[in-house]
């Protein structure tokens, strides 16, 4: 079986068992979006909901989060992780949008990147869930799983994301990328993953199926 096989079959089985995955995040805008994805990395996702839930309440908007302090945005999502850099990043987002952009989300992954604080996962979310792009975006869950089953070797989640895309149609790649997630968050967990309730476990070369019975 070549790699674009063993994808195909991978994905028809997530497809099955987790046929409504989307993203976790709360927000009724692309900009909302692009915000809680920033505050994202490293905190989970029921944690930004909480923290952006008091959040969007009071600010939602480019200009609203441009006018603000650092100091103000710190104070308002401390619940997340590294929330003093995430507040820098979102501000001085917010300003470039509303400079170069008059306030709009840029469909474009590369100018999505060029924003302070927007990194290839984030873009990728962005112009997947809102504008329907082709990305397949890299967290720790599709990076790990991807490893595990024998998907890619490297380490570079942009490397990652390229070898797995290469495999996948295009109108698929949003799909793979939530029903990944959703695999790494209920079954193939970092620490401890349930291998005995994997439904991917043929294809996996994490350890020997042999000692798979000591990750349940």
């Amino acid at each position: 079986m070549n790699k674009k096989e063993k994808i195909g079959k991978i994905l028809n089985i997530l497809a099955t068992v987790y046929p409504d995955a989307g993203t976790a995040l709360i927000y009724k805008t692309p900009f909302e979006l692009m915000v809680a994805a920033i505050l994202s990395a490293q905190c989970a996702d029921k944690q930004v909901n909480r923290v952006t839930a008091r959040l969007f309440k009071k600010y939602n908007t480019p200009q609203e989060f441009a006018a603000l302090s650092q100091e103000d945005l710190a104070e308002e999502i401390k619940g997340c992780g590294l929330y003093r850099n995430k507040s820098k990043y979102i501000i001085e987002a917010s300003r470039e949008l509303v400079k170069r952009y008059g306030g709009t989300v840029p469909r474009n992954r590369s100018e999505l990147e060029s924003l302070p604080g927007v990194g290839s996962k984030t873009a990728g979310v962005v112009s997947g869930v809102i504008y329907g792009s082709s990305a397949l975006p890299v967290d720790t869950h599709v990076h790990r799983i991807a490893h595990r089953l024998g998907l890619s070797r490297a380490s570079n989640p942009r490397k990652v994301e390229e070898e797995l895309a290469g495999h996948i149609p295009p109108h698929q790649r949003m799909a793979a990328h939530h029903r990944l997630i959703a695999h790494g968050r209920k079954v193939c967990l970092a620490r401890r993953p349930a291998c005995g309730n994997c439904h991917l476990v043929e294809f996996c070369e994490y350890q020997p199926k042999e000692d798979r019975h000591s990750c349940t």
